[in-house]
Order: structure tokens, then C-alpha cells, then sequence
């Protein structure tokens, strides 16, 4: 890329004062600018600490000359216009300042209104405790599991080999291992990169059964149980939908499916590759639980989780109603909220469908509560967690741990340049580009993704201290407020409702959930008819 034309264009230029030089001698005084320009260039193209300068020597220079006027630039857009100020560039500020290990404090306090309707805060204690000095593990694996897992509360969310790069992958299973936490493959199957590290993998499969796909595109018992059986792969997730996309499908284009791309997949080389919306292997609630109980089983015993985007409320309670009526249940439920991010998504379906992670999150601990499944299945929420704070969030709105797609991203130098659709990202993170890719350096971006891994549980250790709690299992939804309105906060335990256990089933007490519990179905995706109300015949 910009890097060969850099030592191209040097030559040529070298070549041209040479040969002008024979002509007329001053011109020999250009090389007082040529030299210093071609030894920055030569500098750019052989460091490995930006991976734009490595891939776009000299030029590159311009962006940093930007980056370093950002915190006046960050404060002026604050001071002048609040509601044009995106606060997710704050957090990814700090992100970058973990990943690279730098100091994280600021100067004069809070940079953000307090008392704008919206803010959202912790609540301390005069009564703080000693910080932890390691992070409490979550366990995920039912009594239907003989290999659970110990998690941490923070891991890599699903990004696929082909959405991202190999030397992304690398990087972020390299920085799961040394931290030890986990890394979740994306649809996209299990390639060499994300085993070659040695990280802890959750193999996620999707509607395409990349990885353990049939010629037919259904599901391939076999291959699955062969790769499933490798030991860094510690838990599978079933994916019914993600929320960049609900209920979209997708195409991997022909051109794009490598030869190392369609290995992972298990696919013909230069072949499209297809995602349905919809899964094959089953048709209703209960043969979903009924596929995970075997899953499960040809794993070999390994916790195996379901994610999903909420859309209809009734599906997620009709799934609650298959687990009682089947006898089994999944591990552990993923929350992917509505804003969920991807490479490429319609415009309407990013914006326009799926419930908000938060909502969601609540909704779904509720529904596990209410029909009486919550002690036995961990909750993981993903959805735009930049920091320790939103993890503290996440655990006062029912979640267990959680899942960073975004902030990993940023740790490993993605500067937001909005090319991840179309093979030109110029931190080689969301291109196949081998000239792009061979900018990102994997040993110092595995370094920078542990780095802000260990900051950020480390920073979480700190907050929950200082609220006086022991681990992130004792955060409640009083201990988070939010500014309701000019005049009035609200604890998140006042603005939800939080559902007492088994309410739904027993029916002991009416609640938000009723009317759908009634009306959801363990057979069928579709709604059981409210009392005097008729269905339409097919």
C-alpha cells in the first residue's frame, strides 16, 4: 500500500535529483529536505508501534498531529455544544490509555454535565472496603455439564476471522491468554489463528454451521464434535441473532472467501457464503433446548449458551417454557443489545430493530427468575461496554459478565475510520488486505489488548471497594442512579421492575410479564390465543 509507494516514490525522486544534479549542481541542495523526509518515512515503515504510520508512512504523522490536540478539542465540544458531544469518544480515549499503559487521571474533575437528564452514576460507601487483589471467577456449567468454566468478568466478544483480520485474531487470543480471559471466534468458524496462541476460545456457530457445516449447509454432528473436542475451545454459543442485524441474514462474497477463510468455514474456495436467518436444525422452542441438550452432549460435557438480540418478548418466554417442559436449559444466555455493532448492516435494521441492550438485559433476567431458570444459567450482556463503570451497570441489571467487541477493537488501534465494509481499514483490524494486515504487530497489540483487560478489572476492583462490596456478584440494581429528569434521580431498582422468582410459573402475582407468559408456547414460535380471542387458520 502506501508503504510501497513511499520507498517507490524515494527511489524515483533520489534517481531524478541524480541525474539533474549533472546538469545543474544547486539542485543537489534538495536532498536537505529529501533526506530528513526519507529517514522519517524509513522510521515510519520499520517501527511497530502505530500501525498507521507503518502503513502509511510520513502521511500518517497528520492524524496523530490531530490525536494530540483531542483532549482540548474533546473539551471545547463540551463546553460549547453538550448534546453534539459523543460521550463513547471519552471512553475510547481511555481505552487507548489503558491499552498503552499511560496515566489515566484528569485534570479538573468530571468533564461531563452531572446534571443533564440521562447521567447515570455509582453509589459509594463511607464504609469502603480493601480492594480485591485478584478478580473473582464466574462458573459457567450446569449440572448437565462434567467441564465447566471459570470465567473472568470481562472477555472479547464475537468478531469472525474474515470480519476481522488474521493478525487481529492473533492478537486477541494472544491477550486472552496471557490474561486469562475468554475469546469468542464469531460465526465465522475456528481457524489456525485463533488456535495457534492458545487462548480460551467459545466457539460461536451461527445459521451457517460454519465449522461443522454439511455440503447441504445444515449441521454436521461429526465435524462439530471433532473441533469442539479441542482443549482451548472451553464453551460453544448458539447464535439465533446479533444486534447490528436481527434477523438478517448475510453473505460472505465469493471473492472474500479465501482459501484460509473457507478452511475456517469448512467452504469451497472462492465460493459465497451463505448465513439464513434462520437456523435449519430446528423448527421450534423446544427443539432448541433439545439441540443444545446435544451440543452439549457431543462436546463432550462443555457448557453451551445461546445468543440472541431481543425482538418478540414471547420467543425468549416461550424458550423459558421449552427448558421447564424439555428438563434441560442452557449455560448461559448472551444479551446482545440493539446497538450492537458490525462491519456492514442495512441502515434500517442497525437503527430501527431490536431491543436496547439495558432493556434487554433486565428483561431477560426477569424472565429467568420468573419462571424459575436463573440460578442455573449465567447471563453475559454485550453491548457497547467501554469501561468498568458499564460493567458495574451491567451486573446491577442482572448480568453475570460481560462481552467487549468495541473497546477490544480500540486496544488494538482502531481509529474509527469507518472502512470496515470495504477492505481498506488502514489499521489492517477489518481488512483481508495483506498489506494492510502486515502493519498491525501482533506482540505489541496482544500486549496493548491484555493491558487494557488488566486496567479495567483492575479499575472495577477499585470502584467496587469503594462501594464497599466484595465482587461484582454483590452490585444491586439501588447502587446505580440515573438523573430521571432536571429535578429527580432514580436507582435502577425504582426505574425497573425486578420479578420476584417463579412468579410466572406459579402465577401467584400478576406483573409486566403475565399477558406473554400466558401467550407464549413451547412448541411453536407463535402466540397461544388470549382467552375469547381466535387465531387466523394457515
Amino acid at each position: 500500500m502506501v508503504r510501497r509507494w513511499f520507498f517507490g516514490i524515494s527511489a524515483c525522486l533520489f534517481a531524478l535529483v541524480a541525474f539533474v544534479w549533472l546538469v545543474w549542481p544547486p539542485v543537489l541542495w534538495s536532498l536537505v529536505v529529501l533526506l530528513p523526509l526519507f529517514a522519517l518515512g524509513l522510521r515510519d515503515a520499520l517501527q511497530n508501534k502505530h500501525t498507521v504510520l507503518k502503513n502509511f508512512p510520513i502521511i500518517g504523522h497528520g492524524r496523530y498531529m490531530v490525536e494530540g490536540v483531542r483532549p482540548e478539542l474533546q473539551q471545547y465540544l463540551i463546553e460549547s455544544n453538550l448534546d453534539a458531544y459523543p460521550v463513547e469518544r471519552e471512553y475510547r480515549s481511555l481505552v487507548y490509555q489503558r491499552a498503552k499503559n499511560q496515566l489515566e487521571t484528569r485534570p479538573f474533575g468530571t468533564q461531563r454535565d452531572v446534571y443533564r437528564v440521562g447521567y447515570e452514576w455509582a453509589s459509594h460507601s463511607l464504609a469502603p472496603i480493601k480492594e480485591l487483589r485478584q478478580e473473582p471467577r464466574v462458573m459457567f456449567g450446569g449440572a448437565d455439564c462434567s467441564k465447566p468454566y471459570s470465567a473472568s468478568h470481562l472477555n472479547v466478544s464475537a468478531m469472525s476471522f474474515g470480519a476481522i483480520s488474521s493478525h487481529a485474531i492473533l492478537a486477541l487470543n494472544g491477550g486472552a491468554k496471557k490474561g486469562g480471559f475468554a475469546h469468542n471466534t464469531g460465526e465465522g468458524g475456528v481457524s489456525k489463528y485463533h488456535l495457534e496462541p492458545g487462548g480460551d476460545l467459545i466457539w460461536q456457530i451461527g445459521t451457517g454451521y460454519f465449522g461443522c457445516r454439511a455440503k447441504d449447509g445444515g449441521f454436521d454432528p461429526e465435524r462439530f464434535r471433532e473441533t469442539a473436542g479441542r482443549e482451548s475451545i472451553r464453551m460453544i454459543e448458539l447464535k439465533l441473532s446479533q444486534g447490528a442485524k436481527p434477523g438478517h441474514g448475510g453473505i460472505l462474497p465469493a471473492a472474500k472467501v479465501t482459501p484460509e477463510i473457507a478452511e475456517a468455514r469448512g467452504l469451497p474456495e472462492y465460493e459465497a457464503a451463505l448465513s439464513p436467518p434462520w437456523h435449519s436444525a430446528f423448527t421450534t422452542p423446544a427443539e432448541m433446548i433439545e439441540f443444545v441438550a446435544r451440543l452439549r452432549e457431543l462436546c463432550g460435557g462443555k457448557p453451551v449458551g445461546i445468543k440472541l438480540c431481543v425482538g418478540r418478548r414471547t420467543d425468549f418466554l416461550s424458550m423459558c417454557k421449552a427448558m421447564i417442559e424439555v428438563g434441560t436449559a442452557p449455560d448461559f444466555v448472551t444479551v446482545d443489545g440493539g446497538e450492537g455493532g458490525t462491519g456492514a448492516a442495512p441502515l434500517e435494521f442497525s437503527n430501527s430493530l431490536g431491543m436496547p441492550g439495558r432493556d434487554a438485559l433486565v428483561f431477560v433476567h426477569n424472565a429467568l427468575v420468573g419462571s424459575g431458570l436463573r440460578d442455573r444459567i449465567r447471563v453475559i450482556y454485550s453491548g457497547k461496554v467501554l469501561s468498568s463503570f458499564h460493567m458495574i451497570r451491567a451486573f446491577a441489571l442482572g448480568a453475570d459478565t460481560c462481552n467487549s467487541a468495541r473497546a477490544m477493537m480500540f486496544a488494538l488501534g482502531c481509529i474509527q475510520a469507518l472502512r470496515c465494509n470495504n477492505n481498506t481499514c488502514p489499521t489492517g483490524i477489518t481488512t483481508q488486505n495483506p498489506a494492510l494486515i502486515k502493519g498491525l504487530h501482533v506482540p505489541s497489540k496482544t500486549e496493548r489488548v491484555y493491558q487494557f483487560h488488566s486496567a479495567t478489572i483492575h479499575a472495577l476492583l477499585e470502584m467496587l471497594a469503594a462501594m464497599g462490596l466484595e465482587a461484582p456478584a454483590d452490585v444491586l440494581p439501588d447502587h446505580v442512579f440515573r438523573r430521571v429528569d432536571d429535578l429527580n434521580v432514580r436507582s435502577f431498582g425504582e426505574i425497573y421492575e425486578f420479578l420476584e422468582s417463579d412468579v410466572l410459573v406459579s402465577g401467584k402475582a400478576e406483573c409486566s410479564l403475565t399477558r406473554e407468559w400466558k401467550r407464549a408456547r413451547a412448541d411453536s414460535w407463535s402466540l397461544q390465543p388470549e382467552s375469547g380471542e381466535s387465531m387466523p387458520v394457515d
